[in-house]
């Protein structure tokens, strides 16, 4: 496995794999990566001739500077295990490196990117949007794998590919859970041992909720969610949403499209917020 750090290598690299008509795929990461990432990487290296891995905890998206300041990094564990996983390329780059100008741009992503996650954290898809696009231009691949833990950022990648005419497949992969059920995230590590333990009740209820909608309606079912959730004195839900699986917009019946209806939660745990979200079956 080859580390560059630098975009010109990057591009260098990419143009040899072009010229010998090698499919590339492409998997986006903030590092510290773990199961969930590296099942990203598995699919990747299913499908394509090349892989690359980008490692770069991206400041635009951050809306909370304190949230940036203690994002994990862990660079050489990151390059470690890429390299078992038969990785071609690690992209490290700085942040000068992808800015080497302040990124100005603002994207139009419309009605996905302003439920949610959007609300919540005002500039971070667009944030997202900067980053992602950028990686795209370096590395023109066929194929970039994304997790389904970020249900909303898929919807928000498709459309910002829609927008900026890329050439490529927009792969989304399953959320990979530990055995308790709690989805894997970087941001676990933060969780006091207490705090791991009350965790995995989200993914729990959430499962619960499936049987809740046999009965109830959308309202109805995403209150008991958050009112369950809530029991929990050291969990706040912040949002639980039942949306359009592809338009990210709420859904008020269980019959109102073809796409299915998705639940997309955030909790606070302590100081540390937890995502996750669960797929209703068309009815």
């Amino acid at each position: 496995m080859e580390i560059i750090r630098t975009v010109a290598q990057l591009r260098k690299a990419v143009e040899t794999a072009k010229l010998n008509q090698k499919k590339i795929g492409l998997v986006p990461t903030m590092g510290a990566l773990h199961e969930g990432h590296m099942s990203l990487v598995q699919s990747a290296c299913s499908d394509n001739d090349v892989v690359i891995v980008s490692v770069f905890v991206n400041p635009t998206q951050f809306n909370n500077a304190n949230d940036l300041q203690t994002y994990p990094r862990t660079e050489e564990a990151d390059c470690k295990k890429l390299r078992q996983a038969g990785v071609h390329i690690a992209f490290v780059p700085s942040v000068e490196e992808v800015y080497p100008e302040p990124d100005t741009r603002i994207f139009n992503l419309g009605p996905v990117a302003e439920v949610m996650e959007g609300a919540m954290r005002p500039g971070h898809f667009n944030g997202v949007a900067q980053v992602v696009s950028r990686l795209f231009e370096m590395v023109r691949p066929d194929r970039a794998y994304f997790g389904e833990k970020d249900f909303q950022q898929i919807a928000v990648i498709r459309r910002m590919v829609e927008l900026e005419g890329f050439n490529l497949e927009i792969v989304p992969c399953p959320i990979v859970r530990a055995d308790d059920g709690l989805a894997l995230s970087s941001r676990n590590v933060r969780l006091s041992e207490h705090q791991r333990d009350v965790a995995p009740n989200i993914h729990r209820i959430l499962k619960e909720s499936l049987k809740w909608a046999e009965t109830l309606g959308v309202e109805e079912t995403a209150t008991r969610v958050a009112d369950a959730i809530n029991q929990f004195p050291e969990m706040e839900v912040e949002y639980y949403k039942i949306v359009d699986q592809k338009t990210m917009q709420p859904v008020t019946d269980w019959y109102a499209d073809g796409h299915g209806a998705v639940g997309c939660i955030t909790v606070y745990l302590g100081d540390v917020r937890l995502i996750d979200n669960i797929k209703y079956p068309i009815k």
